[in-house]
């Protein structure tokens, strides 16, 4: 009996050790292991990204040799007029190809036939071939009494609104539809964007500035052509441009309740409201200079967190139309980027009185928002307000208040486009109050 009981005091002390063996913990081989889709992964392991298709990256996207010109606006050193000489601007058509042979066209006809018809039998007997490089289907019809073939084949493609360009290597004349044009630039960096910006509002994307030395490279059709052949013709017409400085913010109420605009008049004083527009949404105010971006600033943040999305400013010539990319100059990706705000302008003479005649536009690319027809003088002004942040939401439900808004501040301003010969532009640019409005009616 003795020696049974050492034996199981023996077995217990054995299961005990036993226990506490099984007890210890076993060291992994890696501090972490992550098993996915049957594969460890752990601090060793070569990230795996799924394919992306080739797109442009949003940040190649968004770059811009123009936007540190156009999305930037000193407000401390704002002129609400300037003065510009006048700089001749030249177009000049590119890929034009070699000279023509020195032949001479008399009492040649055609009727009802297409551009390429009429150049073959124009040109047989000679070893010029006529190649289009695009399907071509105008019908041209006239009469050549005389001159030379290079005449001859300009007028006849330009009745037929397509370009040509010879290769007097090959003996072939290529026809097509599209050209592609040299604007020479002046150097006055606001005639620039007034004309940029006049292109952009006839829908031309495809611009290629060099801004070193200041020219403008384009493509496009026959009606492409004459519509930059107009706009030049303005431009260097033209007496005056109009240019504007944008902000644009949206705007938190901190409570549940919409901003209380009302609140201007006694901020302001009634003499510095000078006109209330009411638009389909929203409504544009027309203000005095005691209003301006620091103060209407200072007006919102009384009763919201007001947060500056955009920045920036825009030109076009008189009489014109331009638009602002407000997602071109947007600080960062946001609900309101795909807004426009457009603008078509004349500045003259309005019932004897010098006024700034202009109709801003507010539209998406679901179609237009809001309009403003919005007469002023120099030195006015305008606030749009009353725009709510909800009409760029798309989805169902948003975390975005119903009282949040889009404001958009403009200020307008002018300017001189006077004959270099004239003399001296410093003193203009400095003129104030009634000397400037005396110079301007001058």
């Amino acid at each position: 009996m003795r020696n049974l009981g050492i034996t199981l005091v023996c077995f217990v002390v054995g299961l005990t050790m036993m226990a506490c063996q099984q007890k210890q913990p076993v060291q992994p081989l890696y501090d972490n292991v992550t098993v996915v889709d049957e594969l460890v992964i752990n601090e060793n392991s070569v990230p795996i990204f799924p394919k992306k298709a080739a797109l442009t990256t949003d940040t190649a996207r968004r770059f811009s040799v123009e936007l540190p010109r156009r999305c930037t606006v000193d407000w401390d050193n704002q002129t609400v007029v300037s003065v510009v000489p006048s700089e001749e601007i030249e177009i000049v058509r590119l890929g034009v190809g070699d000279a023509m042979p020195d032949l001479q066209v008399s009492d040649y006809e055609f009727k009802n036939l297409t551009v390429k018809r009429a150049l073959d039998k124009l040109l047989e007997g000679t070893d010029i071939a006529v190649v289009e490089d695009e399907p071509l289907y105008e019908k041209i019809t006239g009469t050549i009494s005389a001159g030379n073939l290079s005449d001859a084949v300009e007028l006849m493609t330009k009745m037929g609104r397509v370009y040509y360009s010879y290769d007097a290597q090959n003996g072939e004349l290529h026809l097509k539809h599209h050209s592609k044009w040299l604007i020479k630039m002046p150097q006055n960096e606001t005639i620039i964007m007034a004309l940029l910006d006049a292109m952009h509002g006839a829908d031309m994307r495809n611009l290629l500035v060099d801004w070193q030395d200041k020219t403008l490279i384009f493509e496009g059709n026959y009606q492409v052509e004459r519509e930059v052949d107009k706009i030049i013709a303005d431009i260097a017409g033209k007496k005056y441009m109009l240019a504007w400085d944008v902000d644009v913010y949206r705007v938190y109420p901190r409570t549940d309740n919409p901003i209380v605009w009302m609140n201007l008049l006694p901020a302001f004083g009634e003499n510095n409201i000078k006109m209330s527009i009411p638009g389909v949404v929203g409504r544009a105010l027309v203000v005095g200079p005691e209003i301006n971006t620091k103060t209407l600033q200072e007006f919102m943040r009384q009763q919201a967190n007001v947060v500056l999305i955009s920045q920036g400013s825009f030109a076009i010539p008189n009489g014109w139309q331009s638009r602002f990319d407000i997602g071109q100059c947007s600080k960062e990706e946001r609900l309101e980027t795909d807004l426009i705000v457009g603008a078509t302008a004349t500045y003259g003479d309005m019932a004897g009185r010098e006024k700034i005649d202009a109709k801003i536009v507010l539209r998406t690319s679901n179609g237009e928002l809001s309009s403003f027809n919005i007469p002023s003088s120099v030195g006015d002004n305008y606030v749009i307000i009353g725009i709510p942040t909800h009409s760029f939401v798309t989805t169902p439900e948003t975390l975005v208040s119903p009282f949040a808004e889009l404001v958009v501040f403009m200020s307008p301003r002018v300017v001189s486009v006077v004959d270099a010969e004239n003399g001296d532009f410093s003193g203009a640019n400095e003129l104030i109050g009634d000397a400037l409005r005396d110079y301007l009616s001058e």
